[in-house]
């Protein structure tokens, strides 16, 4: 029967948050039914597609895309994680989110290995492996033909370093137009670096906060504002006692338009008189963005504790 009694938690990438859902539980006749021959056996039997026969569509220049499961529409990928792997299978560095995936051992052919399937329908969609690209080093490889491409508004990034990335990425992640964030390290020399390399001071890299945004629901303008009135811009190397390079003020800006915002803004903020020292951010371009060990990405609500170096969320200029 479509549309069990159990409740499951989704990440709906269009939206940008977490929802509840129906886990989808159907007969074999009902999945005959909606899948294709091919599709049936990949996805209900645990088969495998030939590889190379079967290529991914691609979103156009100005979209951003989201591979869906086509048994049950679940996101599963973004367009921009996937990854040349030389397999003949569609490779994938990471998930839309650990929720909409279920990792399950699979000792089968006389091997160990790990089976993706998709969290809401169970669906099988291929096997993870740990030879990716960094940081993440893993290697999501999946049958084509499980996958659908639903393409996604126009996003864009900014990043932001604000003293401790933690409390940064809580305080962000709390704006309306704010799709998704990340914490990593940004602005050094030493190729992906460690957290704890990083806390030595001996990469050069500053903790920051990548974040992905819809510009038609929240403004650079606004983002710029929040940003200097969640720390003190005016601390060289410091932000309350947390003492390192690693903690300075700095915007990594990715074009010239938030060039020109970024310095135009901090020149008001310092004309205005609102601090009383000067304001020692710094705005440079945005260099490699290397994100953060797993235990740092939404640490607080990982721990269930309330957020540090936090302000409350104000009006939206742009909504």
């Amino acid at each position: 029967m479509a549309g069990g009694q159990d409740k499951i938690k989704i990440f709906d990438a269009k939206f940008g948050k977490v929802i509840e859902v129906d886990k989808v539980i159907k007969s074999d006749d009902e999945w005959k039914h909606i899948l294709t021959p091919e599709q049936y056996r990949v996805m209900r039997r645990k088969g495998t597609e030939e590889p190379f026969q079967i290529k991914c569509p691609l979103p156009p220049k100005d979209k951003n895309g989201i591979y869906q499961c086509v048994a049950c529409g679940t996101d599963l990928f973004r367009y921009y994680a996937k990854f040349e792997s030389g397999t003949g299978w569609p490779s994938f560095w990471e998930p839309v989110s650990e929720l909409n995936v279920r990792l399950k051992p699979d000792d089968s052919l006389g091997m160990k290995r790990t089976e993706i399937l998709c969290a809401r329908c169970d669906a099988h969609l291929g096997h993870v492996f740990d030879d990716g690209p960094l940081p993440a080093g893993k290697r999501y490889c999946i049958n084509a033909i499980v996958l659908k491409l639903a393409d996604m508004p126009l996003r864009e990034k900014a990043a932001f370093a604000a003293g401790c990335f933690w409390g940064a990425e809580a305080a962000f992640g709390q704006i309306p137009g704010v799709v998704s964030t990340l914490v990593g390290y940004m602005g050094g020399v030493t190729k992906n670096p460690t957290y704890e390399e990083v806390c030595g001071n001996k990469t050069g890299h500053a903790e920051t906060v990548l974040i992905e945004y819809d510009p038609d629901k929240v403004a650079y303008n606004y983002l710029l504002d929040f940003f200097f009135n969640l720390h003190d811009p005016t601390t060289a190397n410091r932000q309350g006692p947390d003492i390192g390079s690693q903690y300075r003020s700095v915007i990594f800006y990715y074009t010239q338009e938030q060039k020109e915002l970024a310095t135009a803004f901090k020149k008001k903020l310092q004309d205005s008189k609102k601090f009383k020292s000067p304001i020692l951010t710094e705005i440079i371009p945005a260099g490699e963005f290397y994100k953060a060990e797993d235990y740092h990405q939404k640490y607080f609500d990982k721990k269930g504790i309330k957020p540090t170096c936090y302000i409350p969320l104000r009006k939206v200029d742009k909504i």
